[in-house]
C-alpha cells in the first residue's frame, strides 16, 4: 500500500517537549524557519552593481498555540521550575497526523520561553480560549521523520 505524499505530511497537532519536559500537544505551529541574513557592499566605479554577501543565519521565533485544557498546567511548571533563572535548553516538535503518526521531528537548540500568552475571556465574545507559547531558538539540532 503507498502512501500519498500529499496527505501524508498533513499534520493535526504537535507534541512538544523541553528537556524531556512533556508540555503537551499544540493545534498550531508558527515561525520554524530560518534567514541568511545579506550584506550589501558597494563596491567603487561599479555604480550599477552591489555585492550582496551571506552573513549570520537568522532563527525566527516559535509559536505554538492550542486551546486552553489540562496541558496548561503543564508550561506554568516549567516556567515555576526556572526559579527566575532562565537557562537555554533543548526542544522537540513533534507533528503527527490524525492516527498519531510522526510526520516530522524538529529538534531546536538553545531554546528559550520568550513568551507565554493566556487568552483573553469576555462573556461578550464566544470564542475558544487559547493559550500562546513563544520560544527563541539558535537554530536546529537535528530534523527528521521519527
Amino acid at each position: 500500500m503507498s502512501v500519498d505524499p500529499a496527505t501524508a505530511a498533513v499534520s493535526v497537532y504537535f507534541e512538544v517537549h523541553v528537556d524531556g519536559r512533556d508540555l503537551g500537544a499544540f493545534t498550531a505551529c508558527e515561525g520554524l524557519g530560518v534567514e541568511v541574513v545579506m550584506e550589501q557592499r558597494e563596491e567603487g566605479g561599479m555604480n550599477g552593481f552591489v555585492h550582496q554577501l551571506p552573513g549570520r543565519l537568522k532563527y525566527t521565533n516559535v509559536k505554538l498555540t492550542r486551546p486552553v485544557n489540562a496541558d496548561t498546567a503543564k508550561i506554568a511548571e516549567w516556567i515555576a521550575s526556572m526559579n527566575g533563572n532562565v537557562t537555554r535548553t533543548q526542544a522537540q516538535i513533534v507533528a503527527k497526523n490524525h492516527d498519531a503518526t510522526p510526520v516530522y521531528t524538529w529538534v531546536l537548540e538553545g531554546v528559550v520561553p520568550v513568551r507565554w500568552t493566556g487568552p483573553s475571556l469576555s462573556v461578550d465574545s464566544p470564542k475558544v480560549a487559547t493559550e500562546t507559547l513563544e520560544l527563541a531558538h539558535h537554530g536546529f539540532l537535528e530534523t527528521g521523520v521519527s
